[in-house]
């Protein structure tokens, strides 16, 4: 690499900046073993973070919505959660669900941990989720930050299915106002 230096009166060509090294057998085979151990490393710590354990339910959901001053409405649909375990008890959890109602309906998608106890074929939980609500019906809609607090049970019916009944206070702000609903969702979990 050469450096050019522009002066009033003529353009001369410097030394190298800076010149690597002539590279020598033995050096070529310790850079390729150090970026064989990098690319191990990573590799390994990569995969230790992956959860192998978890769970998977999908199922139906009832949602008594709160709308402030316009009452309430009992909304109807569909709940969806993965959750990978970090832990034995603990885990990270990713819902996404559909509520839907004369003219109405609303999407939430949050995130969170989730605490599990198993007793038997029983497992009890509690979480704490947060993340974006979005409504929508009569020609209006609005996005809001979202959370759910709640929990529930887990039964194992074989070994790896199950049926889960869930409860939940689904926390909105819609509008500019605060909307608490109570959510009940019931479905298949499958445990992997």
């Amino acid at each position: 690499m050469q450096i050019f230096h522009a002066n009033s009166h003529s353009r001369t060509a410097s030394k190298h900046f800076y010149q690597m090294p002539e590279a020598t057998e033995g050096t070529l085979v310790y850079r390729r073993i150090a970026v064989g151990l990098v690319v191990l490393f990573f590799a390994a710590a990569a995969s230790a973070q992956i959860p192998t354990k978890g769970n998977i339910f999908f199922g139906y959901l009832y949602n008594r919505a709160d709308f402030n001053g316009a009452g309430s409405a009992n909304l109807n649909g569909w709940e969806g959660s993965l959750e990978g375990k970090v832990l034995p008890f603990v885990g990270i959890v990713a819902d996404i669900s559909g509520h839907y109602g004369v003219g109405d309906s609303m999407h939430s998608v949050i995130f969170g941990p989730r605490v599990s106890v198993p007793i038997g074929k029983f497992t009890p939980y509690a979480h704490a989720l947060v993340g974006v609500g979005h409504i929508s019906g009569n020609s209006v809609s609005n996005t809001s930050f979202a959370d759910a607090l709640g929990g529930g049970i887990d039964y194992r019916v074989f070994h790896v299915i199950g049926w889960r009944f869930q409860l939940d206070a689904l926390q909105t702000r819609f509008f500019s106002q605060t909307q608490n609903d109570v959510r009940f969702s019931t479905g298949v979990v499958l445990h992997f």
